[in-house]
C-alpha cells in the first residue's frame, strides 16, 4: 500500500513538473512571437512630427519651429517641423489626416484648413470634424485695414463714405479668391454696402507693391508685413479686423467700433492630431503645448509678429473649431456666395 501511495505521489509530482515546464514555455514562445503582455511605454517613446502647411520663413513656420522646440524640451522627444506648403493648406492637412492614429503626428490647422476650405471646396480628402483630434489653440491674430495715403479717409467711418460718394472708385487686393484676405474685404463689403472691386493676387508682397504704386487702394492684411510699410509711411492703417482690440496695437480701434458693429475676422491657428489618437497623449500634449505658449518671452516675441499666443483645452478647440465650421459655411455661401472649387 505504501508503494503504491508513493507512485501516486510521484506521478502526481511529475504531472505538476510537466504543466509547469508546458506554461513556460508557452509564455516564452509568446514573449518571442511578441504576443505576450507588454507594459505600455511612456508617451512620446519616439520622435513626433509636426506637419507645417506653409513654406519656411513666415508666421506660421516661425511658430511651428518655436513650438516644436519648446515640446522637445518639455517631452524629451524630437519634434520633427515637416514643411507641406500648398494647395490652400490641403496637402498638410491630407497628409496629417492620413497619418497614424499614435499621436506621433501633429498638424499645424488654421481657420482656412479647419473651416474655410469646407465651404470653398467641393471634396476635400479630409473631414475637419471627424478626421482630426483637437489638442490646443496655438494663437490668434487679426488683419489690418489698411489704405493707401492719396485715400482722403483716416477712419472706417470716412471710408464707407468716401467709397459711397465715389462708387467704383475703390479697389481691394488679397491673395487669391477665398483667402482670408479676400474673404475680409467681401464681408466689409457686404456689411457696409459696398461696391470695392477685388484684386487678387499671387502673395502678400506683390499686392502691397501694387497698393503702395497706388494702383488699388485697400487691402486687409497681416500685421507682419502691413504694419512695417505704414510705419515707414507707404500707408495709413484704419482698423483691426478682430472683434477687440490687439494687445500689440491697442490704439489701433477695431472695424466693430468704427462703424461696422459686429464685424469679426479674427484669424486662428492650432494643433490637431489623426483622430483615434489615445486620450492619454492628447491630454499629453495638450499640457505641454500650454506650457510652451505660457512662456512669457515667447509672448512678447509673437506679439511683436502680430500674434496672440491662446493655448486652450482640447474640448474648448473642439467646440471652437465646430463653431467656425458652421460659420463659414454660412458666410462663405450665402452671404458672399463664393463657389464652391
Amino acid at each position: 500500500m505504501r508503494a503504491r501511495s508513493l507512485v501516486r505521489r510521484v506521478t502526481r509530482e511529475r504531472k505538476k513538473r510537466m504543466t509547469t515546464r508546458r506554461a513556460v514555455l508557452c509564455a516564452g514562445g509568446l514573449a518571442a512571437l511578441g504576443l505576450a503582455p507588454a507594459r505600455a511605454q511612456p508617451y512620446p517613446a519616439r520622435p513626433l512630427r509636426l506637419i507645417v502647411p506653409y513654406p519656411p520663413g513666415g508666421v506660421g513656420d516661425t511658430f511651428g519651429r518655436a513650438l516644436g522646440e519648446g515640446l522637445s524640451a518639455g517631452l524629451g522627444q524630437p519634434v520633427v517641423i515637416d514643411n507641406k506648403p500648398g494647395g490652400s493648406q490641403i496637402i498638410g492637412a491630407q497628409a496629417a489626416a492620413e497619418a497614424a492614429a499614435d499621436g506621433y503626428t501633429l498638424f499645424l490647422g488654421s481657420v482656412s484648413s479647419l473651416a474655410m476650405n469646407v465651404a470653398q471646396h467641393a471634396s476635400l480628402p479630409y473631414d475637419p470634424l471627424t478626421s482630426f483630434a483637437p489638442v490646443s489653440l496655438g494663437f490668434t491674430s487679426p488683419l489690418y485695414l489698411v489704405v493707401h495715403p492719396d485715400v482722403p479717409v483716416t477712419s472706417v467711418r470716412e471710408l464707407i463714405a468716401y467709397a459711397k460718394a465715389n462708387p467704383g472708385k475703390l479697389s481691394f487686393a488679397s491673395i487669391g479668391p477665398g483667402s482670408s484676405l479676400h474673404l475680409a474685404g467681401e464681408i466689409f463689403n457686404r456689411m457696409a454696402g459696398l461696391d470695392m472691386l477685388h484684386v487678387p493676387y499671387k502673395g502678400s508682397m506683390p499686392a502691397l507693391t501694387d497698393i503702395m504704386a497706388g494702383r488699388v487702394q485697400v487691402i486687409f492684411d497681416a500685421g507682419t508685413s502691413a504694419l512695417p510699410q505704414v510705419r515707414a509711411g507707404r500707408l495709413r492703417v484704419l482698423a483691426v479686423t478682430s472683434a477687440e482690440r490687439f494687445s500689440g496695437t491697442p490704439d489701433i480701434p477695431t472695424i466693430a467700433e468704427s462703424g461696422l458693429p459686429g464685424y469679426d475676422m479674427t484669424l486662428w491657428f492650432g494643433i490637431v492630431t489623426r483622430a483615434g489618437a489615445p486620450d492619454a497623449a492628447i491630454q499629453t500634449l495638450s499640457a505641454a503645448i500650454g506650457a510652451v505658449l505660457d512662456r512669457s518671452d515667447l509672448k512678447a516675441r509673437f506679439l511683436d509678429l502680430g500674434v496672440q499666443l491662446s493655448p486652450s483645452s482640447p474640448e474648448a478647440f473642439r467646440a471652437l473649431i465646430a463653431r467656425e465650421v458652421s460659420r463659414w459655411t454660412r458666410i462663405i455661401r450665402d452671404e458672399v456666395k463664393l463657389e464652391p472649387q
